[in-house]
């Protein structure tokens, strides 16, 4: 699934090429996730200023309206100067402009592509109102953090999934961020310390950072706006590497369950 370092690369790969660009025609294929919300026909005409991102949505800022864009759990963005081939079976969503075409493709069908209003609007804060703060921002505040710990009881991992303290930290990076803090993945947040924390608060920066910069992580669907695998889960510590040894202390990394998810954890180096 296109976690937030997969969505940004996505959004690095366009945003500056279809800034200022006139739509000149809209195709929606089968229903996705959720509906368009609007007639493809309204887009026509408008134009879009810039592409941002907010946890795993890509908001597409038009002179008038925005549209929200979920990749998912197999959905990838195409961006290109030339003609688009006929839709395939699996493409859902085609924007043409005079700068270039977007083209969604998603086999499994459940990402989504939403117009609002603003947002402000009902459909947009549903689906953005409950996030968390962005953790490649200024605004991910350590104490913040620490505060929003001590008051979750549920495991780490589990409130590093749940998009509301922090956005964004999917299952990979979740596992990844703990095995860098030395924090086993069962443990309650609340029960974290202080020093603890800080190397967790650092570790969720650090690794999603690093994941952007390699592209994001494909494990089955991803690639980016031009078609191209992410190379992060080739460094991945102990993501996917259950039975192997640690990369530090050579302890075989174990795979459990969380919420029907995988994690996987070093038993020595995260204590």
């Amino acid at each position: 699934m296109p976690e937030l370092p997969e969505v940004e690369v996505t959004r690095l790969g366009f945003a500056d090429r279809i800034a200022g660009a006139r739509i000149e025609a809209v195709r929606m294929g089968k229903p996705l996730r959720w509906a368009l919300a609007v007639e493809p026909s309204a887009l026509v005409g408008r134009t879009v200023q810039a592409v941002r991102r907010r946890g795993k949505y890509l908001l597409i800022d038009m002179d008038e309206g925005l549209l929200l864009l979920h990749l998912g759990m197999s959905g990838s963005l195409r961006f290109t100067d030339a003609p688009l081939p006929p839709a395939g079976p699996h493409d859902h969503f085609d924007m043409v402009t005079n700068q270039g075409s977007l083209r969604l493709n998603d086999p499994r069908r459940f990402g989504a592509v939403v117009y609002a209003e603003d947002e402000g609007a009902p459909l947009a804060l549903k689906l953005l109102g409950k996030l968390g703060v962005e953790p490649l921002s200024d605004g991910f505040d350590f104490d913040a953090f620490l505060a929003g710990l001590k008051k979750r009881q549920a495991p780490i991992k589990q409130v590093l999934l749940a998009g509301e303290l922090v956005v964004g930290v999917g299952n990979i990076y979740a596992s990844e961020a703990l095995f860098l803090a030395g924090i086993r993945p069962t443990l309650a947040a609340s029960r974290i310390s202080r020093p603890r924390a800080l190397r967790l608060h650092a570790a969720v920066r650090d690794v999603l950072a690093r994941a952007v910069e390699r592209g994001g992580s494909t494990l089955r669907d991803f690639t980016n706006t031009e078609g191209q695998s992410g190379y992060f889960q080739l460094e991945a510590t102990v993501y996917g590497r259950a039975g192997e040894p640690c990369r530090v202390c050579s302890t075989t990394i174990r795979q459990i369950k969380q919420g029907q998810r995988s994690t996987f954890f070093c038993p020595s180096c995260q204590k």
